[in-house]
């Protein structure tokens, strides 16, 4: 298949020659492309890397199910987490039916990757890893799907947790996770212990949410970046949300900063409607990766989202403030090339020799695509065209 007249991120316009699946070359935009069998003309169309949810839930979308009023009976992320007990403990629709919807409609918009969180307590056991492994299969061959076995309840104040973490990851589980060590458990060390004992001993990576704000948050977010180096985990430990790194001075925010670069501690952000967000510029200019992700898609957590990592590029700018194309430029790079080397996406781009995924649209540039949101003319999976104008093609 040749993918003719494509304009590349960086403005260049190139004829895309796949084979076997692969990018087999980037054609100058010269001759007659119509002489090739299998020609597509995309008249000019920017073609974009595919996107990546370094962030998303997938058991706990009620998605395709009857509206679900949230029943959180306050904003602390303990009320959050015992309004969904309520709301799980009263469904009749498996996770890996409302998990597939999700899977759909995010492929659909072009995401190709994604790294989601699977609830794990004393009240579910492995119930919600099994239904998504489920996902992870029926879908292998549209979506690579990491999945990080997550202590949504706690681990010390949810006894026996931690034994079903370190079976999460004997069953499939690809990373272990975290929740607040200090605001949910109230042990740093204790929880701390727990959750890197596991990746040492299993040879996996962490991805701790952290929800805590200002100095206790940067607290926890140093003990991390210690432990991190101390277990030879640099490169393979990520904090999502931190939101103390937005709270706090910007002297004490550019220390941590240095401590997570030198530990290669990633951070991610969805760029939160209600909460501060992290400093992403300082955070980049001080050598930390940080990528995105869409967290909570129509559940119990929150009514909003639905999983088009286009449009949560512009949400991060917009809640950061970036107004210019090269700010616009790192909203993007955090929903593609900053979470694949998070998730050890390897190869990854437009280059001859990768896989030949990539997602159309219609857009003068990347930041016109990051700003405007342009319906996915189309979805390309090795080469194959999955979906079109935002609908998976049967």
């Amino acid at each position: 298949m040749l993918f003719a007249n494509a304009t590349l991120p960086d403005g260049r316009r190139h004829h895309i020659d796949v084979q076997g699946g692969q990018i087999a070359a980037l054609l100058p935009p010269s001759g007659d492309p119509t002489r090739h069998a299998g020609t597509l003309d995309l008249g000019g169309a920017l073609v974009l890397p595919p996107l990546i949810d370094g962030h998303i839930h997938l058991d706990k979308t009620l998605l395709g199910l009857p509206w679900v009023p949230n029943q959180a009976a306050g904003n602390r992320v303990a009320d959050r987490i015992e309004a969904e007990r309520k709301v799980r403990a009263t469904r009749t629709v498996p996770e890996a039916e409302t998990g597939a919807n999700l899977v759909r409609q995010v492929v659909a918009s072009g995401t190709l990757h994604m790294r989601s969180h699977v609830d794990i307590d004393n009240q579910l056991g492995l119930k919600n890893l099994h239904e998504i492994l489920k996902v992870r299969e029926r879908f292998r061959d549209l979506v690579t799907i990491q999945m990080v076995a997550f202590p949504q309840s706690g681990i010390l104040r949810s006894p026996g947790t931690a034994a079903l973490l370190d079976a999460a990851i004997a069953e499939g589980a690809d990373l272990v996770g975290g929740l607040d060590p200090v605001g949910i458990d109230g042990d740093l060390d204790g929880h701390l212990d727990a959750i890197f004992s596991i990746a040492e001993r299993r040879g996996v990576g962490i991805d701790i949410h952290l929800h805590d704000s200002g100095e206790s948050g940067i607290h926890q977010l140093a003990a991390i970046a210690h432990r991190t180096e101390v277990a030879g985990l640099n490169g393979r430990v990520a904090v999502s949300h931190a939101f103390a790194l937005g709270s706090v001075p910007t002297d004490l925010a550019e220390r941590t900063a240095d401590l997570l670069a030198e530990a290669g501690v990633a951070i991610m952000s969805h760029g939160p409607g209600g909460a501060v967000i992290p400093p992403l510029k300082l955070l980049r200019d001080h050598g930390v990766e940080v990528f995105g992700g869409s967290d909570n898609i129509r559940d119990a957590w929150s009514p909003f989202g639905n999983g088009d990592m286009l449009e949560r590029a512009m949400m991060i700018g917009y809640r950061a403030n970036f107004r210019h194309d090269e700010e616009l430029a790192l909203a993007f790079d955090m929903v593609t090339a900053a979470a694949a080397r998070v998730l050890g996406i390897v190869p990854y781009g437009i280059e001859p020799g990768g896989p030949a995924d990539f997602v159309i649209v219609e857009a003068g540039s990347l930041a016109e695509a990051v700003a405007a949101r342009p319906k996915r003319k189309l979805v390309i999976k090795a080469g194959r065209i999955v979906a079109r104008d935002g609908v998976l093609v049967p």
